[in-house]
C-alpha cells in the first residue's frame, strides 16, 4: 500500500487572503472573530483542495496566523513576563501578535504594553522567518492550548481525518534561545510533559497519525542531542501508545544522524529525497518492518515540474526491496509546501515555454498523487501525466534559448582581479573621508521609504496603462523630492531616494534583466503579513540597460549631501529567486553578478559617491552542514566582491544584511570587503555585534538602533543607549547610525519621528565623544 502525503500547505491564501485579514485587524478595521473566521475558511480550502487532489494523509496544525514557532511557543506556555499573560488559560491574540511584532501602547491588535517583539531569523536556509522562543530557568511548560486537537476536530467535523502536524520538542528546543545562562535543551524534561499532554489530546481528537517535525536531524548536532532525541521520542511514544508518530526530516539528509533517527519509537520517518537522494538506500537498510517510510521526493522548495518517470523508478525501487507484503511507503514533497505559490490556475500570462515546466502547490499535490497511484496500480493508471512530464522534460532540454553566447562570453572572461578592489580598505576609507566628509556617527537609513498607498497606486495606474509614462515618471519625481528635501531638513548625512519606483527589491531588477520571468499570483510568505513573489530564473540572466542610474541620478541633484545608491546583490537575487535547476547555482549567481557590476559602475560615472549593496540572504544560502560551507563561502563572497570591485577608491561600497548568525562566518563578512556593513541588531540589543568586536571586524559597521518590523516608534535616547553599546564593542570612528532594514512597510506616521530621533541620537552622541 502507497500514500500520498503532504507535509503541509501555503498558509496565505491563493490571493494573500492571510494578509488582508490580518492588517485589516491591526488597523482596527475587523474584529477578532472576523480575523479568525477568516482564518478558517482558508484551512478549509486547503482541505479540500488536498482532498481533491487525491492525498490521503492531510496535514493540520500547520496552519498559523503569524509563526508556526511562535505559536508552538504559546501553545507551551513559552511566554515571557512582559506581553500581558498571567500563566493563565490560552494565550490570547493580543499577546500572540505583541510577541511577534512589538506594541505601542494600544490599537493594531496589539494592544497591552510597548514590549519589544521576540527576535525574528531565517528557518533554517529558506526565506521564511521564524521568531524566536526566549527560554530561561523560569519558564514554566504547560499545554496552554491544544492547538492540534483543535484541527485536528475541525478537520473531522468537514469529514476529514487530518495528520496534525507537531514541532518536534528538541527542534524546538535547539531553535530558541536561552536567557541568563540557560542552555535551552537542559529544559527538554521540563518541557516533555506538556508534549504528552498535547499528543493524548490529539488521540483523544481522533487523530491518528501525527506528524513530529524534526528539521534539526539534518544538521550537525551539539553536544548531547543524540540522548535528547531518544530520550524525547520514548516519552512521546508513551504519552499516546494507539498513535502512530511520523518523525518528520526536511532542507537536507540525515547522514550521520540516519541511524539515530530509525533508532527512535516512530511508525515512520519522513526523509528529503531531493536535498539528499543518496540517504534513500541507507534508509532502506536501516526502516524497520513494521515502520513506514515517507519519501519526500518532489521538490517542495523550488517551482519546477517533478521528472515524474525519473523518479517513479527509484520509488519501484524502493518498493521492491520492500516487498514484504504491506510495503509501507507515503510519497510526499520533500518539504512542506508553505515554501512554493499555491496554484498555476491563475498564471495565464506567462510564456507558455515556461508555464509547461512549472508546479506550484497544487501542481505539486497532483504529482504526489500519481506517483503513488503508480506505485499502487502501474504506470497506465496514470499515463497522461507520465506523458505530460516527459513532454516537460524533452522540451526543456531542447530549449537552446535557455543558453546565451555573449553571457559565456563574459563568464570565460573573468579574472581574479575583478574581484578586487584597487586599495586595502584603510586607503580607502582616508580617501573616502575626503571625499564625503561626513560628522562621526554619520547617519543614513538602509534604502526604502514608505510604499503609501498613493505609491502603488502611482505604479499600479501605470502599469495598466491608465496614464502615460511622464504623468508617472513625474509623480516618482515629486516623491523623490519629497523624500529628498525632508532628508535634507532632518538631518541624515547620507540620504536615500526612497525606491518609489521599486516595486520589490528583487523583483525590480529581475523585470530589468533577461532570463528573468514573473508570476501574477505566485506569492509565498516571508513572515506575518509579509508575502514576497519571488521571480523565475530560467534562462541566462545579462543586462539590456541601466536599471537605477535614472533616478538615483536625479536624487543627487536635488542635494548637496552624498546621495547613497541601491541595488541588491548577486547572492540575494539569486536566494529569492526560483533558479533554474540545469545549472550550478554559482554559474547563475556569477551571471547576476556581473550584471550588477555593471549596473554599480554606471552609478559611478553618473556621480554617485556611495552604492549600497544589498545581501540580506547572504547567510541564508549557507548550507545547514559545516562541512559543505566553505564552498558555498567561497563562491558566495566571489560574486559579492564581482558585483562591487570595479569602483575606484573614493567611491563608497555598503551592503546590508538581515537576520543573520555572523559568528560562523566572520571570515566570509570581512572577505566581501565592503567599505560598510549594515545590519540587524535592535532586536537582539547589540548582541549580535559580539561576533564583530570578537572577530576585530576592520571596516565601517552600521548596527541597526531601530527594529522597523515593530509598529513601536522609539525614543531618541533608546537609539543612543543602544549604540552606546556598540560603542563598548567596537570603535565609534568606523561607526554609522541607521534603522534595521528598509523602511517600505512603515508609515510615514512611524518614519518620520523615528527618523528625527535617529538624528537627534546621533547628536548626542558626538556631543559625548567631544
Amino acid at each position: 500500500m502507497t500514500i500520498a502525503a503532504n507535509l503541509g500547505y501555503p498558509r496565505i491564501g491563493p490571493r494573500r487572503e492571510l494578509k488582508t485579514a490580518l492588517e485589516a485587524f491591526w488597523a482596527g478595521k475587523s474584529s477578532e472573530d472576523e480575523l479568525l473566521r477568516g482564518a478558517a475558511a482558508l484551512r478549509a480550502n486547503g482541505r479540500a483542495v488536498q482532498q481533491g487532489a487525491g492525498i490521503g494523509h492531510l496535514p493540520s496544525g500547520d496552519f498559523a496566523l503569524y509563526d508556526h514557532v511562535l505559536e508552538t511557543a504559546c501553545a507551551f506556555g513559552a511566554v515571557p513576563p512582559g506581553y500581558g499573560w498571567d500563566g493563565e488559560g490560552p494565550v490570547s491574540l493580543s499577546t500572540l501578535f505583541l510577541l511577534a511584532r512589538g506594541g505601542r501602547g494600544g490599537g493594531c491588535g496589539c494592544s497591552g504594553g510597548t514590549a519589544t517583539a521576540l527576535e525574528m531569523t531565517k528557518w533554517f536556509d529558506t526565506n521564511y522567518h521564524y521568531l524566536v522562543p526566549r527560554l530561561s530557568a523560569a519558564t514554566r511548560f504547560r499545554l496552554a492550548r491544544n492547538r492540534w486537537a483543535e484541527a485536528v476536530r475541525e478537520g473531522l467535523a468537514s469529514g476529514c481525518r487530518t495528520r496534525p502536524v507537531l514541532l518536534g520538542p528538541v527542534s524546538f528546543l535547539l531553535l530558541s534561545k536561552g536567557e541568563d545562562g540557560t542552555k535551552p535543551l537542559d529544559l527538554l524534561p521540563a518541557l516533555l510533559p506538556a508534549y504528552a499532554d498535547a499528543l493524548r489530546g490529539m488521540a483523544e481528537a481522533g487523530a491518528a497519525w501525527v506528524q513530529v517535525d524534526e528539521p534539526c536531524l539534518a544538521t550537525d548536532l551539539p553536544a548531547g542531542a543524540g540522548d535528547a532525541y531518544a530520550a524525547a521520542f520514548r516519552a512521546l511514544a508513551d504519552a499516546a501508545p494507539g498513535l502512530d508518530l511520523l518523525l518528520a526530516t526536511y532542507f537536507g539528509g540525515l547522514r550521520e544522524n540516519l541511524p539515530l533517527a530509525f533508532s527512535l519509537p516512530v511508525s515512520g520517518v519522513h526523509l528529503d529525497l531531493v536535498r539528499d537522494p543518496a540517504q534513500l538506500d541507507g534508509a532502506l537498510g536501516l526502516a524497520r518492518a513494521e515502520q513506514w517510510l515517507s519519501l519526500g521526493v518532489v521538490d517542495g522548495r523550488n517551482v519546477w515540474r517533478t521528472d515524474l518517470h525519473g523518479v517513479l523508478e527509484r520509488l519501484q525501487g524502493a518498493a521492491r526491496r520492500r516487498a514484504d507484503g504491506s510495503r509501507r511507503l507515503m510519497v510526499a514533497p520533500s518539504c512542506s509546501l508553505l515554501h512554493v505559490p499555491h496554484s498555476l490556475r491563475m498564471e495565464t500570462a506567462l510564456d507558455p515555454a515556461l508555464r509547461r515546466r512549472l508546479a506550484f502547490a497544487e501542481e505539486k499535490l497532483a504529482e504526489v498523487a500519481a506517483l503513488a497511484r503508480a506505485l499502487d496500480e502501474g504506470e497506465a493508471a496514470v499515463a497522461p501525466a507520465l506523458e505530460a512530464s516527459d513532454r516537460a522534460v524533452a522540451e526543456h532540454r531542447a530549449d537552446a534559448v535557455a543558453r546565451n553566447p555573449d553571457v559565456a562570453e563574459r563568464l570565460a572572461a573573468l579574472t581574479p582581479e575583478m574581484e578586487r578592489r584597487r586599495s586595502p580598505y584603510a586607503g580607502r576609507a582616508a580617501k573616502q573621508r575626503e571625499r564625503l566628509r561626513l560628522p562621526p556617527l554619520p547617519v543614513t537609513t538602509i534604502g526604502s521609504f514608505p510604499q503609501t498607498a498613493e505609491v502603488r497606486s502611482l505604479r499600479a495606474r501605470a502599469a495598466r496603462g491608465e496614464i502615460a509614462s511622464a504623468e508617472y515618471e513625474a509623480g516618482i519625481e515629486r516623491l523623490t523630492a519629497e523624500a529628498v528635501r525632508w532628508q535634507d531638513e532632518v538631518g541624515v548625512d547620507v540620504p536615500v531616494h526612497g525606491e518609489f519606483e521599486r516595486n520589490d527589491m528583487v523583483k525590480y531588477f529581475g523585470e530589468r534583466l533577461d532570463g528573468y520571468a514573473f508570476t501574477k499570483h505566485g506569492w509565498v510568505q516571508s513572515y506575518g503579513s509579509r508575502c514576497v513573489a519571488p521571480p523565475i530564473i530560467w534562462r541566462d540572466v545579462s543586462r539590456p540597460a541601466p536599471m537605477t542610474v535614472r533616478w538615483s541620478a536625479f536624487a543627487q541633484s536635488l542635494t548637496k549631501r552624498p546621495m547613497k545608491g541601491m541595488l541588491t546583490g548577486p547572492v540575494t537575487m539569486l536566494q529569492w529567486s526560483f533558479v533554474r535547476d540545469d545549472l550550478p547555482r554559482e554559474a547563475v549567481c556569477r551571471q547576476i553578478a556581473l550584471s550588477i557590476r555593471d549596473e554599480v559602475l554606471d552609478l559611478e560615472a553618473a556621480g554617485i559617491p556611495v552604492v549600497q549593496i544589498d545581501e540580506p540572504a547572504f547567510r541564508e544560502g549557507l548550507p545547514l552542514r559545516e562541512g559543505d560551507r566553505p564552498e558555498y563561502l567561497r563562491w558566495a563572497v566571489a560574486c559579492f566582491r564581482l558585483a562591487s570591485a570595479g569602483v575606484r577608491d573614493e567611491t563608497q561600497i555598503h551592503t546590508h544584511m538581515c537576520y543573520s548568525e555572523f559568528n560562523d562566518i566572520m571570515d566570509a563578512v570581512a572577505a566581501m570587503d565592503a567599505d560598510v556593513i549594515s545590519i540587524e541588531t535592535a532586536r537582539s540589543r547589540m548582541e549580535l555585534l559580539e561576533a564583530f568586536a570578537a572577530f576585530s571586524y576592520p571596516n565601517g559597521i552600521g548596527p541597526g538602533v531601530w527594529d522597523i518590523h515593530s509598529p513601536r516608534v522609539p525614543g531618541a535616547e533608546e537609539m543612543a543607549a543602544l549604540l552606546r553599546r556598540a560603542m563598548e564593542r567596537l570603535p565609534a570612528d568606523r561607526l554609522w547610525l541607521n534603522p534595521d532594514c528598509g523602511l517600505k512597510t512603515r508609515g510615514w506616521a512611524e518614519v518620520k519621528p523615528a527618523v528625527a530621533n535617529l538624528v537627534e541620537a546621533a547628536r548626542r552622541l558626538r556631543a559625548e565623544l567631544r
